[in-house]
């Protein structure tokens, strides 16, 4: 992997840090964002150095997608199910920056192992990358034996997902063993100071929230430890989940939207249509989060829970959702950007997620019609004028590029 260039200006940029700056030139060095101001004076020629003028073009915190199958998800329909693999681009072309992976139903072809191993070879090609450890199941399936250990230990692990609740497919936890794995994550989350998040599958089943809503009601733990996700499955779930944020005012958990993709929404919400929904009903956007569920199985079950056909999560959705929620649904882009940048860094306690003097130089540049032109990971140059220049080491480059996949071109 090609290093970073040593200094880059990026000038004329509309910043978003994510709330609008107006009109700013940022430095870039060593992978940090190292200035930023109204109009910064130009290098010395005797500096190796690159310019950029962005041209008014604006300049976001790259995305963070916290639910994402790295290793491919499915399987509910036989082994042909099971996703391949993402690679590097299907998560850069997407303006993601930060990615947190995750086994889904399957923990028996698919492992920690597997999952660690390929976190920590996105990290090598550029990206943020964290995990979750465990599965839908209880008892969690982890890398050490145990969540705590996991968390300790394992640098890479912040909390435990998705464990699934309200689903045929998960593993009918009782209540005592749901708020046991939730304690452990809470522990473990202290002792390290991680995150510390349990990120729930939830399914279409009657009982929806209840186990959240119960352990709020009965135990001492922080409503940051549960993070619910797919809300937006159907219309139901999404209605408990504005109640529950509602009614728990600052004891509210953040809930998590689907970006599905468009022709898999089924019953539910699109992610664009669920924040309209939520700015509607007068509720902050201060505990919502969108994932996109990327390299997922979007299965489609009949009345004996037999599959009848599937989709595939893509990272892309989020970008789509952005777009929608802007073009259809008349949100603007500042109410907008935290639900995928800030608010998710700061429920999982990650250095990421805004632009500002001294952080991690992750940058999305967009044009007017909010389509992914630029994109910098720590620095680095991934995407430029709309296309791949960094390629994971096993991709291949479209036509015309080096055949170099870790390398700027």
């Amino acid at each position: 992997m090609a290093a970073a260039p040593e200094l880059l200006l990026l000038q004329n940029a509309e910043l978003f840090d994510p709330a609008p700056q107006g009109r700013r030139d940022l430095l870039i060095a060593g992978g940090r964002v190292v200035a930023i101001a109204e109009r910064l004076d130009p290098l010395p020629a005797s500096l190796a150095h690159e310019v950029v003028d962005l041209e008014g073009a604006t300049l976001a915190p790259g995305l963070i997608d916290a639910h994402v199958h790295v290793t491919g998800g499915g399987g509910e329909a036989g082994y042909s199910s099971r996703v391949p693999a993402l690679t590097l681009s299907q998560l850069t072309r997407a303006g993601v920056t930060s990615v947190v992976g995750l086994l889904g139903t399957d923990a028996v072809t698919r492992t920690m192992r597997e999952l660690l191993a390929h976190t920590r070879a996105l990290r090598a090609e550029g990206l943020g990358a964290w995990c979750w450890t465990g599965n839908y199941e209880v008892p969690v399936k982890t890398f050490t034996g145990s969540v705590r250990d996991d968390m300790v230990f394992l640098e890479a692990v912040i909390g435990v997902g998705e464990l699934a609740i309200s689903d045929h497919r998960s593993s009918q936890p009782t209540f005592d063993e749901f708020l046991r794995v939730a304690a452990d994550v809470h522990v473990g989350g202290l002792m390290t100071g991680k995150a510390g998040v349990l990120h729930l599958h939830l399914g279409d089943g009657e009982r929806g929230l209840g186990m959240v809503r119960d352990a709020l009601d009965r135990s001492e733990l922080p409503a940051r430890v549960f993070h619910p996700t797919h809300i937006n499955r159907n219309h139901a779930l999404f209605e408990e989940a504005q109640a529950l944020v509602r009614d728990r005012g600052e004891r509210a958990p953040f809930v998590d939207l689907t970006a599905f993709p468009a022709d898999d929404v089924g019953d539910g919400l699109s992610a664009a249509a669920g924040i309209a929904a939520w700015k509607r009903a007068g509720l902050s956007f201060s505990r919502l989060t969108c994932s996109s569920d990327g390299g997922g199985c979007m299965p489609h079950f009949d009345d004996e829970g037999q599959v009848h056909g599937f989709g595939v999560g893509q990272s892309t959705t989020l970008l789509e959702t952005l777009r929608e929620a802007v073009g259809e649904h008349g949100l603007s882009l500042a109410e907008l950007l935290p639900l995928f940048t800030s608010n998710v860094a700061g429920l999982l306690r990650l250095a990421k997620g805004r632009v500002a003097v001294g952080g991690d130089a992750d940058l999305m540049i967009l044009d007017a019609k909010l389509n992914l032109q630029g994109l910098l990971a720590g620095g680095r140059w991934m995407i430029r004028a709309g296309e791949p220049v960094t390629w994971g080491a096993f991709e291949q480059p479209a036509s015309g590029h080096s055949s170099d996949h870790s390398s700027d071109h």
